[in-house]
């Protein structure tokens, strides 16, 4: 059978520029989170846009985290760019109001595209190569955009850009040569983040949220300093396992060192449960073929009821400011977008809904301004303009380098003398005083 789908797949096979010749005036495409996204494509369509040859083209991408020609400030004004995780090559194009924000639930991104509320003419994956079989695997970025391209029959064309360095992974993350329009080739190393050396304050964050986690528990930890340090002091706990939208390089060193087993599971024992992974190289060299190791859409992983069968489910995400009744604003700074929805508030439930569960929302207790002042991201009130990633009925626990407050189930005067006695020292005094003038405290 391998002759014929080798056949199929060079009668397909296709150069960036005749592929993205292939996308006409104003239709709307659709690609995957970060890493799972189409560079090769996005350049050719990008030099398509500069000498004139497409217009109005929509693109659907989130967290872009690679410079294209497709994100170049020179044709921002021509590329209706919508996505649902601003980036560090959309945030400035989206403040100044040439993109636009899409606030969606990564759980909720498939049932989005099924009952047709959102969906695209285009979508283009990147696969890792062929297999014997016919199938290409969407490798260590499922996300959503395999979801919302298997729910979509009406597309007009599904391209797939093949990239040799993508991990071939298990789970329900496969596309069949049949099944694909388009063959594209682009081999480059995918992009992998450094890990930073962690802070006094990350480590104390870290220090904290580990005291809190069960032998067995379930985690779900994000990227950088506080998950990291969180990873680091987790290495004295026995049968953890992993379900969680993201896979790290922490994860990978708490494997390592025998921590992570799985075997204490209550859902999927034994598997790795992501939906996609962002890290180094080791990570990915680890992730391939490793069949411990189950990727799926973010519509199964981020599903609150899916993710509340693993029993002590432990949830850890960060926030950029917390006001003293517990509304967390993760997303946005004021109103200006600087990251995404993503999965914060499904973990938030999910871990909750579980046996024994707590979620974490984890914050130094202060950042410094422009001008170097330092600033409380403990506040009176969230700031004008601020949206809700996490609404204050769904907060559990919170997490400064003061300490941990829970939250979830107490009054607001409980919450206001609470989250006040894990700010900063210097702004303590400023915020019994304010929260005394909001009537939080007599």
């Amino acid at each position: 059978m391998y002759s014929k789908w080798l056949d199929l797949y060079k009668s397909k096979l296709k150069t960036l520029d005749e592929a993205a010749a292939m996308i006409k005036d104003g239709e709307e495409v659709y690609c995957a989170l970060g890493g799972g996204q189409p560079f090769g494509m996005f350049e050719a369509i990008g030099q398509r846009i500069k000498r004139g040859e497409l217009a109005r083209v929509a693109l659907f991408a989130g967290n872009v985290v690679v410079q294209t020609a497709l994100t170049d400030p020179e044709i921002q004004d021509r590329v209706n760019f919508d996505t649902p995780f601003v980036g560090p090559y959309t945030r400035e194009g989206t403040k100044a109001g040439f993109y636009t924000y899409s606030p969606i639930k990564l759980s909720d991104m498939d049932t989005v595209s099924a009952r047709g509320l959102r969906r695209g003419d285009v979508y283009i994956l990147r696969v890792s190569p062929m297999d014997r079989h016919g199938f290409f695997s969407t490798g260590i970025n499922v996300d959503y955009g395999w979801g919302m391209a298997k729910t979509n029959p009406e597309k007009r064309l599904l391209i797939v850009e093949v990239n040799e360095y993508m991990p071939r992974t298990y789970g329900t993350n496969h596309i069949h040569i049949t099944e694909a329009d388009v063959v594209v080739e682009h081999h480059v190393p995918m992009p992998y983040i450094p890990d930073l050396p962690l802070t006094d304050v990350e480590i104390s964050i870290g220090r904290h949220i580990a005291e809190m986690v069960p032998d067995g528990a379930t985690i779900q930890l994000g990227i950088g300093g506080i998950p990291n340090a969180v990873g680091k002091f987790l290495m004295d706990k026995r049968d953890l396992g992993v379900h969680s939208e993201m896979l790290t390089n922490c994860m990978l060193d708490l494997y390592k060192a025998g921590v992570i087993t799985c075997a204490k599971k209550t859902f999927m024992p034994y598997k790795w449960v992501g939906s996609f992974a962002w890290g180094s190289q080791e990570l990915y060299d680890f992730i391939h073929e490793n069949p411990m190791i189950e990727m799926h859409t973010c519509g199964f992983v981020n599903n609150p009821y899916i993710i509340a069968k693993n029993d002590n489910m432990i949830s850890v995400n960060s926030t950029l400011q917390i006001d003293l009744t517990g509304q967390c604003a993760s997303e946005a700074i004021g109103p200006y977008q600087y990251s995404g929805v993503g999965g914060q508030a499904d973990f938030v439930q999910g871990a909750w809904l579980s046996k024994g569960g707590k979620s974490f929302i984890a914050t130094p207790s202060t950042t410094r301004g422009k001008d170097g002042k330092l600033i409380s991201k403990i506040v009176p009130l969230l700031d004008y303009g601020s949206f809700v990633s996490t609404p204050r009925t769904e907060t559990h626990w919170v997490v400064t380098e003061y300490g941990a407050v829970l939250v979830k189930g107490q009054s607001i005067k409980k919450r206001a003398e609470s989250l006040i006695s894990i700010a900063h020292p210097d702004f303590r005094d400023w915020l019994r005083f304010e929260a005394k003038k909001l009537g939080f405290l007599s």
